[in-house]
């Protein structure tokens, strides 16, 4: 059996569980001469050294699987044991900590785990089911890492659609419990997943129906966000070549959209619609205005959408080409005056839902978002 000191994240019990696949019985203990703080720019802790500190965490003692899963994870952030000599009930004893190779990322504040528990615990446990379901994959850990974001926006999809009550005014909406889960595969994991399912469901007559077999591409959520210009009278309208279109056969697969991005974990839909609009087009907007929140195809793709309209300040000079260069983005802007999107919507131009629903929003409540200036 291996000793590990533990002082951060996987101090919290359900997630120590998923990752390591059984449960492992911790005591209390602290390692002398170091503290604990928050990485810059994460929501996990790093170890400090700090004369007169004293990290407070719990030792495990954990071998065979348990410890290469536990191993495999840690590996994902680029750590790995390194030996130290913590206290048990005042005795020091020999122990082993995950640390960063090298210098790793620089410390900020200080670290809570009550804090952490309370703003990402969810998130991570959900997180970390999928980082072990890579592992059992085949995928490597360095692999595994650099999509760890991804992941994560994933998993704050996850959580952020249970919490999720829609008023139900029509329909008899059975809960999930209605659904029997035979089967769960996952035939493809990368950037996006795609997963089998078997399943069985409750049926309007109250029978149960046959065995169904189905798959979901799954996608962390996103935000659109069509710009509106009030005083002008016009909208502005992103163009990029989308890889759907042309798979499908489009002869002309750049496609007029609104903005759009995924929602990152930590993130807000405002804020994610924000961030997008400053990166895919250089605006800053005023007011965000709700359009919905929506499925926009849930026979087959997990994912929802939240769309705005947002209010901006839309010059001539305000288009060109722009996007996220880590992601590969090629992106050009247009503005639109009124009479032309119109003419758009109704001859085909607007084939994107997103912008048929926002645009259409748009009509219906142009003539209030004008008046107000």
């Amino acid at each position: 059996m291996t000793e590990i000191f533990l002082f951060g994240t996987l101090c919290h019990a359900p997630l120590r569980h998923v990752v390591a696949g059984a449960e492992l019985p911790a005591r209390a203990a602290t390692l002398p001469g170091y503290g604990v703080a928050r990485v810059t720019g994460a929501a996990w802790p790093v170890l400090v050294e700090r004369a007169g500190a004293r990290a407070e965490g719990l030792v495990i003692a954990a071998a065979g699987e348990a410890l290469a899963r536990l191993d495999y994870y840690e590996a994902c952030f680029g750590y790995t044991r390194c030996p130290v000599t913590v206290e048990v009930d005042g005795v020091p004893r020999r122990a082993e900590v995950w640390r960063p190779e090298g210098e790793g990322a620089p410390p900020g504040g200080p670290w809570s785990l009550e804090d952490w528990a309370r703003d990402w615990a969810e998130l991570t446990v959900v997180a970390a089911g999928e980082v072990m379901q890579q592992r059992a994959g085949g995928s490597s850990a360095a692999d595994v890492g650099h999509r760890y974001w991804m992941i994560c926006a994933r998993a704050q999809a996850q959580v952020s659609a249970g919490a999720w009550q829609r008023p139900a005014l029509i329909g008899e909406t059975p809960g999930r419990d209605a659904v029997e889960l035979i089967a769960h595969r996952h035939p493809y994991t990368k950037f996006f997943t795609v997963e089998e399912l078997a399943i069985r469901h409750r049926q309007f007559d109250g029978t149960i129906s046959g065995v169904q077999e189905r798959a979901v591409f799954r996608v962390a959520d996103a935000v659109t966000v069509l710009p509106y210009d009030p005083l002008r009278d016009r909208i502005l309208l992103i163009e990029q070549v989308r890889f759907g279109a042309y798979v499908h056969g489009d002869p002309h697969p750049w496609l007029l959209e609104p903005v759009a991005g995924m929602i990152d974990a930590g993130e807000t839909p405002e804020e994610a619609a924000r961030r997008e609009t400053a990166e895919e087009a250089g605006l800053m907007l005023g007011d965000l205005h709700p359009v919905g929140r929506y499925y926009p195809s849930p026979g087959g793709v997990a994912q929802v959408l939240t769309s705005y309209v947002g209010i901006a300040d839309l010059p001539d000079e305000v288009t060109g080409v722009g996007g996220h260069d880590a992601e590969g983005e090629d992106i050009l802007s247009h503005v639109v005056d009124w009479q032309t999107a119109l003419a758009m919507l109704e001859g085909g131009d607007m084939a994107n839902a997103p912008l048929i629903l926002s645009f259409q929003w748009l009509v219906m409540n142009r003539d209030r978002l004008r008046a107000s200036g």
